[in-house]
């Protein structure tokens, strides 16, 4: 980059974030409740807003590569956390959280995942700086996610999470029944857990995988750790309301898990590239640049993400009518 970002608006920017980030867990927790769908979407669209407004402030104080990469950032990091979504709504179902303390163990779930996107961070903008081969091992693994995500059902992650919860189980006091959203109650006179605490732990192993997926996958779009880390604060705000607003529908959209997956071979592919062309392995070219190969623009790279989303969102809304219409058409619907 040409420029660098003022220390005093990176500073200013992780304060007012974590601020925001804390109002969000007081709300959650204070006005349990389970949100209109009017309510959700106007919270989605002012964290939405607020992404932009960012993205605008990083063009005044920085460079329009800055404002680039961080949305560019921010959508692919978007996507990757619909997707982690769609296996909250599997564990809320599959454990039957009341609907109404969802909110509070959904802001848990968040900042879960908050914390070890930034532990990753910090890890992978250290193995950047000491090691140039490392875009090498990301780009190999994002393909081999890629392909993982297109032919992997997320019934196979619940197999994953059935041992540990299994010996979870076996080793702690687990009622069988909820106590509002407490973690600890009281049965026979004895403290034991909820099954709150079983739900955070399946949440924390599915904020895990998801992490070790989408930190390679923005160090593909830029590899400044502000941006890397601002796009990952603003890509799980208002991930609550979108759990609400998105309801059922997220679970009919078949083939969003293509277009993610899409996504992640690109940047695979990008990373590869980029490897190639700061090659220092002396068995790759004799450890000289390899000149050929292209470096793929963030704009590229944005508009390959964005058009891939939605593609794969418009193909399930298609599918999801013609589905209705189909299904409206049937002997049993007429007969009706």
């Amino acid at each position: 980059m040409e420029t660098a970002l003022p220390a005093w608006f990176e500073i200013t920017s992780y304060v007012v974030l974590l601020g925001i980030l804390a109002f969000d867990l007081i709300l959650a927790y204070r006005r349990p409740h389970v949100p209109s769908t009017k309510e959700s979407a106007i919270w989605v669209s002012v964290y939405v807003g607020l992404a932009l407004v960012f993205a605008l402030l990083m063009l005044w104080q920085g460079s329009v590569d800055h404002a680039a990469e961080f949305i560019a950032g921010w959508v692919t990091e978007y996507s990757l956390s619909i997707d982690n979504l769609f296996v909250f709504v599997i564990i809320m179902t599959r454990f039957a959280v009341p609907r109404k303390y969802q909110q509070e163990v959904l802001m848990v779930g968040i900042l879960i995942a908050l914390v070890l996107r930034g532990l990753f961070i910090l890890a992978g903008a250290a193995l950047i700086e000491n090691f140039s081969f490392i875009f090498y091992i990301f780009g190999l693994f994002l393909l081999y996610t890629a392909i993982q995500q297109a032919l992997q059902k997320h019934d196979d992650m619940e197999e994953q999470e059935n041992g540990i919860i299994r010996f979870l189980r076996k080793r702690v006091a687990i009622s069988d029944t909820y106590d509002g959203a407490k973690m600890r109650t009281t049965v026979d006179g004895k403290k034991v857990f909820t099954p709150i605490l079983v739900v955070f732990v399946a949440l924390g192993i599915t904020d895990l995988v998801f992490a070790i997926d989408s930190i390679p996958a923005i160090f593909g779009i830029t590899t400044d750790p502000f941006i890397v880390f601002t796009a990952n604060i603003f890509a799980l705000m208002g991930l609550r309301q979108l759990y609400f607003l998105l309801g059922d529908l997220i679970d009919k959209l078949e083939y969003l898990h293509f277009g993610i997956a899409f996504i992640l071979g690109f940047i695979g592919v990008k990373l590869f590239f980029h490897a190639l062309h700061e090659n220092e392995l002396p068995f790759i070219n004799g450890g000289k640049h390899v000149e050929w190969a292209p470096e793929i623009s963030t704009w590229a790279s944005l508009a390959v993400i964005l058009g891939a989303m939605a593609v794969a969102v418009i193909a399930s809304l298609i599918k999801i009518r013609v589905d209705t219409t189909r299904a409206a058409r049937t002997p049993e619907s007429v007969e009706k």
